[in-house]
């Protein structure tokens, strides 16, 4: 049995006699067995090579279907089962030589290792012959176009080949009609051109040899801008000069060497490509016109796609560069094996550019003079990857403005960009959206679909990152009967995610691929590598990461721009930096089996102590009237340490999420001291920031860390905190359970201050279930104690308290009485917080009493106070408050802006009552416009 893919069909031959292998699509699905032969080939790859991207629906049932019809036509024929199922795929098992493109590679490589140049024209005569056609003639995807495109390639080799060892044969008659046809099939090709000149020679016709030359430069220079390659010229030369050697038949063609006129290197374009449009337009923008020479170097860290964009790109653009594209693999980072030379990779381009190996130049030098002697003038692409450092590179630059040069490598190369105007691109992560997308296009729509939730936790587990996409997309189709569940479920897992991320193949092996990279760092990097792995936290700032080395914050600036600089790290932020994900994952892993866990616990000790006494400094700033607690090991490094509430607030913002991790790090380490300490050090920024969730959570953590310590004043504490943070969320019975806890916590332990501090939360507990007069009586309870304590700044908050139940409860008066007094006494303490309520407070009583100008003043002064705190949480009640002043004023527009600024903050803090109150006012206000 015969199968024939060199052709104008597919077809199959049993003892002379052709089998109908069906329609088209069905001989496409043996068309892309016969390919891999003998080998397993998946279901998806089959559907892919045989619709490409128009599969149908149920490919897979029509696909088996089609299998089905070939198993049963071939057993027949064959009298025995060739076509087998086999895990993961099918088998055709057959006799490569049995399909003629197999039998004309194997006839090839054969006459190519014969010295007998008779035998060797025999075999290549042979192979040749059993063209029928174009390969693969009848089919239309794009794999079938890359393998025809591709046997095409072969087969003109081959013909070169065989001219080349029948000119030494002297048979240079007999072929000139057929290099004529062939000099008018392939005009460009210089090796075709320079067999046709040398038949030409040796058959007396020198004249006419010459004038082909003249033809072929002129067709070089109109349609590519370039001269002959340096094979060409030497060949013209000698016939100029007459040379006898070219005379003898037993002589070598000098072209026989010359490959290729126009280098095609660029590998194939990736299968899938999602997003980077901004890279994409940068890179076109780049290649500009030619004026100057265009340098791109296109970084990130390993698995983020840089090589997929620059093939991307290049495929697109193939045509900008007509006179050839050149590609080395320049194994910067491979994991099996070290980097290529440029001295390596310059004899592989001139070989390329039809430079016989005897006339390429020993030194670096020399062939770094001829490669850009070669270019000069001529419009190509050449593409660098895998690059390793600007060393490497710089020999293999032209030296043209008319050559476009992509690089792409795991450094940043700042060499290129001083010394060349190379344009740095670095790559980020995929947007969530594009990384779906990716992973949908792979899994398939309708598997997606039925699996949304896995799915979703498929793409968050990937983070980004294209090549673990694909790596778990391949797990996914190969394991077609795997729930998507199970894998998400899998992947969930930190401490095995970058296992299930190997697909047992060093190039799908997200940690080898990590590890390249990781090799690559001198030991004080690596070290910091580790160390920022095992950091709490999405991101860290430059005075935490000192913590890590203990060293100053210069030296560690210059080891974490030089991790940015691998790629390993990103300075996202000025001063602060942070790892993809799953690069954190692997840094990690790192510290855990690499790094001394001596040094660890001491790096982790130095941080922690760190976070903990910079967040109690920052929160004295905010808050100088607390109370202040015990500090532990807690401590501050001195340079870019806050020094006044502004910067406090700022280093809260900036650290928020670190801090968080930090707390939740050290309730599951146990460390009980740390974990009050810090809910403690972030009660005022969580409540000036509205972030009451986060302060309920952390000061649940610190009651049951307070209940693990024998310190009764601590549980009191915190027990009042916990109360006082459910009273905004509407957790009324929670509030007041809490704040007896600590009345009764503080009164065994005689602390009179945290009873008076308790009576004030439970008024405002009493205040937000409407209660104004049990409200009231707890604020007075407080003035009693605080009257007889010595701390002004609390009994100006106790004297604003009492006199806002009194206006809650219409006692105007009495109401401005005592707030007057709390004004008085904040402006003498320089209590700003404290002046803010109090402003607020009058401005209530003005506005309730019917006096909207003083009103007015008094919300405007305490605006103007907690805007300058930072605190948008009260900011938002005082807009609101602001606009119903301004509205009784008549001046409506204002009263629009302000409740419209209230209502932004009010959505952003999650206070859906009070929005709804605020949108209200606002559907009134337009009602009356119209």
């Amino acid at each position: 049995m015969e199968f024939r893919l060199l052709g104008s069909s597919i077809e199959v031959h049993t003892g002379g006699t052709a089998i109908d292998v069906g329609h088209a699509r069905q001989r496409g699905v043996l068309a892309a067995l016969l390919v891999d032969a003998g080998e397993v080939v998946r279901a998806d790859q089959l559907i892919e090579r045989v619709w490409g991207a128009s599969s149908p629906q149920r490919a897979q049932s029509t696909l088996h279907s089609y299998l089905s019809r070939l198993r049963r036509t071939l057993t027949v024929q064959s009298g025995e089962s060739l076509l087998h199922r086999r895990s993961g795929g099918y088998l055709l098992a057959i006799d490569r030589l049995a399909v003629d493109l197999h039998r004309f590679r194997h006839l090839c490589a054969q006459a190519r290792s014969t010295p007998d140049d008779n035998m060797a024209s025999g075999m290549l005569g042979q192979a040749l012959g059993l063209w029928r056609g174009n390969a693969f003639a009848d089919l239309d995807t794009p794999y079938f176009n890359l393998q025809r495109d591709a046997a095409d390639q072969e087969r003109l080799a081959a013909e070169l080949d065989r001219c080349d060892i029948r000119l030494r044969l002297a048979q240079h008659g007999e072929l000139l009609a057929e290099l004529l046809t062939r000099t008018e099939a392939h005009p460009l090709d210089e090796r075709a051109a320079g067999q046709f000149m040398l038949a030409l020679f040796r058959s007396g016709r020198a004249a006419d040899a010459l004038a082909h030359y003249r033809l072929t430069r002129q067709r070089l220079n109109e349609e590519l801008g370039s001269d002959p390659g340096v094979a060409l010229q030497h060949l013209h030369e000698r016939m100029i000069a007459g040379d006898p050697a070219l005379d003898a038949a037993s002589a070598p063609v000098p072209q026989a060497r010359l490959l290729v006129e126009t280098p095609r290197q660029l590998p194939a374009p990736p299968a899938v490509f999602i997003g980077r449009a901004r890279e994409m337009a940068e890179l076109d923008r780049v290649a500009g016109t030619g004026d100057v020479m265009g340098v791109a170097a296109i970084g990130g860290t390993g698995g983020i796609g840089k090589t997929w964009l620059a093939l991307h790109w290049a495929h697109r653009n193939v045509d900008r560069f007509p006179a050839g594209q050149l590609y080395v693999d320049l194994r910067g980072f491979d994991p099996a094996g070290d980097p290529v030379p440029a001295s390596v990779a310059l004899q592989g381009f001139l070989e390329a550019l039809g430079v016989a190996p005897a006339e390429i130049p020993a030194d670096l030098p020399g062939r770094t003079a001829l490669y850009r002697s070669l270019v000069a003038a001529r419009r190509m692409l050449i593409l660098l990857d895998n690059a390793r450092s600007t060393a490497q590179v710089e020999p293999l630059l032209p030296g043209s403005p008319s050559c476009m040069v992509l690089i792409t490598g795991r450094r940043q190369l700042a060499g290129l960009v001083t010394a060349f105007g190379a344009q740095p691109l670095a790559l980020d992560a995929l947007l969530s959206s594009e990384g779906r997308e990716l992973l949908v296009h792979h899994l398939g729509r309708r598997r997606a679909a039925r699996e949304p939730e896995a799915t979703a936790a498929l793409v968050a587990h990937c983070a980004g990152l294209p090549l673990a996409t694909s790596i778990v997309a391949a797990r996914a189709r190969i394991q077609s009967g795997l729930p998507l569940a199970a894998l998400a479920e899998e992947l969930g897992d930190r401490s095995g995610r970058l296992d299930a991320l190997d697909a047992d193949d060093l190039n799908a092996n997200l940690r080898a691929v990590f590890s390249s990279s990781y090799q690559a760092l001198e030991p004080d990097l690596a070290q910091m590598f580790r160390l920022l792995g095992d950091a709490a936290g999405p991101d860290i700032g430059l005075s935490a990461a000192a913590e890590l080395t203990g060293q100053s914050a210069a030296r560690t600036r210059v080891a974490l721009r030089r991790l940015a600089a691998a790629y390993l790290l990103q300075e996202h932020a000025p001063g602060r930096y942070r790892m993809h994900d799953l690069v954190h994952l692997y840094a990690a892993e790192r510290c855990a089996h690499d790094q001394p866990a001596a040094v660890v616990d001491l790096t982790r000790q130095r941080l922690a102590a760190f976070y903990t006494g910079t967040a109690l400094a920052a929160d004295r700033l905010l808050s100088p009237q607390r109370t202040p607690i015990a500090t532990g090991a807690a401590r501050v490094r001195t340079s870019g340490a806050p020094t006044d509430a502004a910067a406090a607030m700022a280093w809260f913002e900036a650290e928020h999420q670190c801090l968080l991790a930090r707390h939740r790090e050290a309730v599951e380490r146990g460390q009980h001291a740390e974990v009050w300490r810090l809910a403690w050090a972030l009660d005022t920024f969580h409540w000036r920031r509205g972030y009451l969730h986060e302060r309920v959570a952390m000061l649940e953590a610190a009651i049951a860390a307070t209940g693990a310590l024998p310190d009764l004043a601590a549980l009191a504490l915190n027990h009042r905190l916990l109360g006082r943070a459910y009273v905004p969320l509407g957790q009324h019975h929670r509030a007041l359970h809490h704040l007896r806890r600590a009345m009764t916590g503080y009164e065994e332990v005689g602390d009179a201050d945290g009873q008076a501090q308790t009576q004030l939360n439970l008024a405002l507990a009493w205040e937000h279930v409407g209660d104004h007069r049990q409200a009231l009586a707890h604020a007075a309870a407080n003035l009693r104690i605080r009257s007889t304590l010595g701390n002004p700044a609390r009994e100006a908050e106790a004297h604003n308290a009492v006199g806002w139940y009194h206006a809650l409860i219409q006692e105007y008066e009495e109401a401005a009485r005592y707030c007057h007094r709390a004004l008085a006494l904040c402006r003498e303490l320089g209590f700003r917080e404290g002046e803010a309520y109090t402003s607020d407070s009058l401005g209530y009583v003005a506005h309730h009493s019917g006096r909207p100008v003083a009103a007015l003043q008094h919300y405007l002064d305490a605006l103007k106070l907690r805007r300058e705190l930072g605190d948008t949480y009260e900011e938002a009640d005082t807009l609101a408050h602001l606009g119903d002043v301004y509205c009784a004023l008549g001046r409506n527009a204002e009263a629009v802006d302000a409740w419209r600024e209230a209502l932004a903050l009010y959505e952003a803090q999650h206070r859906p009552r009070h929005a709804a109150s605020v949108v209200s006012k606002l559907l009134d206000a337009c009602r009356s416009a119209a």
